[in-house]
């Protein structure tokens, strides 16, 4: 048995597959801040037995937390002499330009413990001043003092030559053992040295914080189930073993939500839908990814904290490209200074969650607001729900303000939740010249299927996927993922003066890198698969566009056939293409797959008719047209390939299908549910 663990602010998904291909979910809440006794109860929940499990993936909100929460290390910073301030310096463009109040970002690491060696290279790698090994005892010694817990070193052009970090790190680790050291070098070899820096440092202050965690949790795992496969989910839509994961814990910032957009993927595949806007709404936050013609976009332009008003910290580690608003189940419900109603990013969380949980909350969220107008069951919640508090809440802070029912003040909770969902997809969508209707929208977490079919006909998407095991679908989204890792390397090169045989040296002392990596966790080379590509642009240009580029050794067909495609992709991007302007290759990028086998996903066998899946009619309060009886299915008893045509309701442990008028509903041969609108 596989078993997958997907901690999120309010509750702790499990995933399991068996040998047979048959799925089982669970769910508990999370555990702050003794997040491992989470996994514990989810896998005690699931019933999974010790002498089963074979394979155990774990996805983490640990990082972003320590990050946002501002609780990691102290943390000290050596950098080359004349660079002490970069993180302070930052960048010159600023998001609130007219804001004559504007601050930048704080940087992680204050003054006083951000020190300088008198070390310089060029920006061809060459020694200019050697480094001094007196100049690093100084440091160790007035980082003791000050009571750091991790260090990091970020010099001039060390993504060209390393040599000078791989001596810190040396010599460091002779004086003080004990102490937890990030070299900029060993996290990314991209230029760019302010968000190199920054990257590292962030590195440093979550590794204490991430080895204590995977620490603790290896310990009960090993305690409690059996067998040395366990992994932990990426930022970049890979695993890798728990070792990795807590010399580079920066490459877990969004270790849970990629899952999803991963899986999203892999399901696309198998029922033959290629282009896709995966949509996962959970307790806290919606997150939404387009991947086109099955390709996750993986971007190393990641930032943290960023918005309109703020710059926030880059962090140059590769990531999905996915947009993440404050929106989901727990979102309270509030009124602005202004009068106006909003949701969000404010959440209830696990404790004490919404009004109906019974747990102390006093503050309407959109599960209220979904309770009050009939879209979720009392009698499904895991808790005694008290529908008179819920109403009195939602009437109290929302309805009296604006002279409205309850129902009327849920319905509008809804119908703001809905539209900031909307901005967010039409971020990923529209705003980057991808028309929506060419995209099927696959939606997941625990309201994700519940908001899609709205959010489907605002955005004119003709098919919605609410997949098998839909609430807990980024832990199932683990199970289908291989070992990932990615290898770039600024590498800039004009393509008209560009050495064949040397940038065939360059790929191939990569790829060497790659393999010895996998060997040290155990994968054979055989299986292992490597992609590149070239992150190029037009000479004088400062953005880029990666291009796919061909395996094995090039030739002058192959070169010409990148530089075209790089100006159809640039076109795609920019609107416009320079096909007389001279391109050039600023980063190399080698993405290492290992291969591991995957669970075979079995079509469902169910007997039956819709007659004896339906549950219930239930009273539900549409936009528009106020109360209406609607029928309630129970999805585990849905038979396959059978229309039903809206409005209804299907239900799953955990999770909510709403259909509206004009649209009709059929499970697939796998169980997935197909939301399309009606022939007219």
């Amino acid at each position: 048995m596989r078993v997958a663990t997907d901690i999120g602010g309010t509750f702790t998904d499990l995933v399991y597959v068996d040998k047979n291909g048959s799925i089982g979910i669970a769910k508990s809440n999370t555990t702050p801040p003794n997040f491992e006794k989470g996994v514990l109860d989810v896998i005690e929940n699931a019933g999974v037995k010790r002498e089963q499990l074979s394979m155990f993936i774990h996805g983490t909100t640990v990082i972003i937390n320590a990050l946002t929460e501002r609780k990691g290390a102290k943390t000290g910073l050596i950098t080359t002499k004349g660079f002490r301030d970069i993180l302070e310096i930052a960048r010159g463009n600023r998001p609130d330009l007219f804001n004559v109040r504007y601050k930048k970002p704080e940087p992680f690491v204050e003054r006083h413990l951000r020190l300088e060696v008198d070390e310089r290279l060029n920006y061809k790698g060459e020694i200019l001043s050697p480094l001094r090994r007196k100049d690093i005892e100084e440091c160790v010694k007035h980082f003791r003092k000050e009571g750091v817990e991790a260090i990091a070193i970020s010099y001039m052009h060390s993504y060209v030559n390393s040599s000078h970090e791989v001596e810190t790190v040396k010599i460091i680790k002779e004086l003080w053992p004990e102490v937890l050291v990030t070299a900029s070098s060993d996290i990314t070899k991209e230029w760019r040295e302010y968000e190199r820096t920054n990257t590292a440092v962030l590195n440093a202050y979550v590794q204490p914080v991430a080895t204590t965690y995977i620490d603790k949790l290896d310990k009960e795992l090993r305690e409690h189930i059996d067998g040395n496969q366990r992994y932990i989910m990426q930022s970049n839509g890979g695993t890798t073993k728990f070792d990795n994961a807590k010399k580079a814990p920066i490459n877990m910032v969004e270790s849970g939500p990629v899952a999803g957009i991963f899986g999203a993927a892999v399901l696309g595949e198998l029922i033959g839908e290629r282009n896709i806007i995966a949509f996962d709404i959970g307790g806290t936050t919606a997150k939404c990814s387009l991947i086109e013609n099955g390709e996750v976009k993986v971007s190393t332009d990641y930032y943290i904290e960023r918005d309109s008003r703020n710059a926030g910290y880059p962090i140059k580690a590769p990531v999905v490209d996915i947009v993440e608003i404050g929106n989901g189940g727990g979102s309270i419900a509030w009124i602005d200074n202004a009068g106006s109603l909003k949701v969000g990013p404010q959440s209830s969380g696990a404790r004490p969650g919404p009004v109906a949980y019974g747990l102390g909350g006093t503050e309407p969220t959109t599960t209220d607001a979904n309770l009050l107008t009939g879209r979720l069951s009392p009698k499904n919640f895991d808790y005694d729900v008290n529908m008179d508090n819920v109403k009195e809440a939602i009437q109290q802070k929302v309805g009296d303000h604006f002279g409205i029912s309850a129902e009327e003040a849920a319905l509008g909770i809804i119908r703001i939740a809905n539209s900031n969902m909307l901005n967010a997809l039409k971020l990923i969508s529209i705003r980057k010249g991808h028309n929506p209707q060419d995209f099927t929208l696959l939606a997941f977490g625990g309201g994700g299927s519940m908001h899609a079919p709205a959010l489907a006909i605002e955005l004119g998407v003709k098919k919605v996927v609410v997949p098998i095991a839909s609430p807990v679908f980024s832990a199932w989204g683990m199970l289908m993922t291989d070992l990932r890792h990615d290898y770039i390397q600024t590498y800039i090169k004009r393509l008209n003066e560009l050495s064949l045989s040397e940038i065939d040296v360059q790929w191939e002392e990569i790829e060497k890198q790659a393999l010895a990596h996998y060997e040290d966790e155990g994968m054979a080379a055989e299986n292992v698969e490597f992609h590149r590509f070239a992150d190029m642009r037009y000479l004088g240009q400062e953005h880029t566009v990666k291009v796919p580029v061909p395996n094995g050794q090039w030739s002058g067909e192959d070169k010409q056939a990148i530089i075209k495609e790089f100006h159809n992709l640039h076109e795609r991007n920019f609107t416009f293409k320079l096909e007389d302007s001279p391109t050039e290759i600023v980063n190399i990028h080698v993405t290492a797959f290992g291969k591991v086998p995957k669970p075979e996903i079995g079509k469902i066998t169910r007997n039956g008719s819709v007659d004896e899946a339906k549950k219930e009619n239930r009273n539900i309060y549409y936009e528009k047209k106020g109360w209406i009886n609607t029928p309630v299915y129970d999805r585990d008893k849905l038979p396959p390939n059978e229309v039903i045509h809206g409005p209804a309701v299907v239900e799953e442990k955990a999770a909510v299908t709403l259909i509206y008028d004009g649209q009709q509903l059929q499970l697939d041969d796998f169980g997935n549910i197909i939301i399309e609108m009606e022939e007219k």
